[in-house]
């Protein structure tokens, strides 16, 4: 049976299951071994595609089909790949976001959307339930576990075998044509709704194969789920480990290094927020990792010194790759360590900012002058670009490109705000600082919406804390403005190391920040006991919420 359109990617994975059926298509932690550690079960691609058939059949028998906007709430397991692979198989629009941004929000966003199909686990369906008025287009709801108080079907209940006809698109959607829903956490400004069109995850797919010099990744790591999709479409194995998505950071260690050795993991995609465990335990655990190519970071710039501790303890050969990208744009740049560590490290302790590298693949990249006003056309940027003289250069970066998304679903105003229009291209504001150098690299600032307003003029988080990071004892700074802003008061928050003196290390920030351009207006420094981050990646540091503590810390009232 035949029902509307799919997703042509779709056509990746399946030549998989016709060429090599009983393939490894994912790994995934299910209890303790007798070791302790992550025992593991297997699904193969032949598995995984009569699964995924099986919930598009029983989907489109119940009304969904091409477009039904369809929430997904379901952890990380081979539940989620199943339903995100049935639904893209009919056409159908996932709509996916971060739970842990707090029910209220949550509500909000998912009001928005208008969904007609909810597909989650218990949890979610008791929201669902409790707040009606939200959910209130929804007519499938399909649990992921356990019913509880409420009707609806079984994902369990439905099986892994396609009882009839398998319901097909009967032709690949047009590139232009919505895929995907993604909802950005909203730690660095309000929660929007992603669109995602065919042809930009398309352009992911072939992005993710050619930042690997086009070779398979036979075994992936994965922390990410979209990481997962588009592993699966190359034809990878995709290894599980246990985790908490709203607590990645407390991923355990044992169990990643564990994962790599035990199935010759060739490359994984992680946050800081699991790298950096990863590297104090294979300092005081040496282990090999003969298997292991590549490390992809992402969600927050990963630490340099965290960089040049992977290069010492890992294979010589390992690349060790810091990336950058968003919710709409993924990935914008990519640089590799070797690059990095050869004297651009010193440069971002000087002030520079962060290099976050080149433009991936068919990216294009600019920069525009610092403004919190739409920006509607690119004739409207040029006419704003003597702007960056004052700011040294600096200013915010916009981004085109294949797999960059062109439009929000929700709220329509961030179209006027996030999006530049020049003639058949899209722009796309990314709100972070940036410039770039004689050598195409990007170098990262800090966050538009987070730049202190002096009375001296504008201060960018990154740079400074780059510089007060390489302080003995200082486990990261914060850059946040109190007071008013045009007259803002730059006060820098520390996170001091257990083992550090916390008096020490403020006099040694002081004294160095004496001796900057970029830092000497800095009077007032606090330490933290724990800086507040994002909910994806455990690695963007909220600022906001710093800047409230700082301002009653030192008694200075907010607006």
């Amino acid at each position: 049976m035949t029902t509307g359109t799919y997703w042509q990617a779709i056509d990746r994975f399946r030549a998989v299951v016709r060429t090599d059926p009983d393939r490894v298509a994912i790994r995934y932690a299910d209890g303790a071994g007798p070791d302790g550690l992550p025992a593991y079960r297997r699904l193969t691609y032949r598995e995984l595609d009569l699964w995924s058939d099986t919930i598009a059949e029983r989907l489109a028998a119940s009304g969904v089909g091409t477009g039904t906007r369809t929430i997904v709430l379901v952890l990380p397991s081979p539940e989620l790949y199943a339903i995100m692979f049935g639904l893209l198989k009919i056409g159908a629009v996932p709509v996916v976001i971060d739970p842990g941004m707090g029910v209220r929000k949550m509500l909000r966003c998912l009001r928005a959307v208008d969904a007609e199909a909810f597909i989650g686990i218990p949890q979610a369906h008791a929201l669902r339930v409790l707040f009606r008025r939200s959910f209130r287009t929804v007519r499938t709801a399909v649990t992921v576990g356990k019913r509880w108080f409420w009707r609806g079907e079984s994902l369990a209940a439905w099986g892994r075998t396609p009882t009839g006809t398998v319901p097909t698109g009967s032709s690949p959607a047009a590139e232009d044509d919505l895929l995907l829903i993604a909802f950005t956490t909203g730690s660095t400004g309000p929660a929007k709704a992603v669109q995602m069109t065919h042809g930009n995850l398309a352009a992911m797919v072939e992005q993710v194969h050619v930042a690997r010099g086009e070779i398979a990744p036979e075994a992936s790591l994965i922390t990410l789920p979209l990481v997962g999709v588009l592993d699966l479409l190359l034809g990878s194995q995709c290894v599980l480990p246990p985790l908490i998505p709203s607590k990645v950071g407390a991923t355990d260690p044992a169990h990643v290094a564990s994962a790599i050795e035990k199935f010759g993991v060739r490359t994984m995609f992680a946050s800081p927020a699991v790298l950096i465990p990863l590297l104090e335990y294979l300092r005081t655990h040496p282990v090999e990792l003969k298997s292991l190519d590549s490390i992809y970071s992402g969600g927050a710039p990963v630490p340099d010194w965290c960089i040049a501790g992977l290069r010492e303890v890992l294979n010589e050969d390992v690349q060790v790759v810091a990336g950058y990208g968003s919710t709409e744009a993924l990935p914008m740049s990519t640089i590799e360590s070797r690059e990095l560590l050869d004297g651009l490290v010193e440069r971002a302790h000087q002030g520079a900012g962060t290099c976050i590298g080149r433009p991936s693949h068919r990216v294009q990249a600019r920069i525009v002058a610092i403004t919190d006003d739409p920006i509607p056309t690119w004739a409207h940027a040029e006419e704003l670009a003597e702007g960056l003289e004052s700011s040294r250069g600096i200013g915010e970066l916009v981004v085109a490109g294949p797999n960059v998304s062109t439009r929000y679903y929700w709220p329509e105003r961030a179209n006027a705000q996030g999006k530049i229009v020049d003639g058949d291209r899209i722009w796309h504001r990314t709100g972070d600082l940036a410039w770039i150098d004689e050598q195409g690299r990007i170098w990262f600032c800090g966050r538009k919406s987070q730049r202190v307003v002096t009375a001296d003029g504008p201060v960018f988080t990154v740079q400074v804390e780059q510089i007060f990071n390489t302080v003995a004892g200082v486990a990261r700074t914060a850059l946040v403005g109190v007071g008013t802003r045009g007259a803002q008061r730059p006060v820098l928050c520390v996170e001091i190391r257990p083992d550090a003196d916390a008096d020490t290390v403020l006099a040694a920030l002081r004294a160095l920040g004496a001796q900057s351009d970029h830092t000497t207006m800095i009077k007032d420094f606090l330490v933290h006991p724990s800086f507040p981050v994002d909910i994806r990646h455990n690695a963007k540091i909220g600022r906001e919420q710093l800047a409230v503590w700082a301002a009653k810390q030192l008694g200075v009232r907010t607006q």
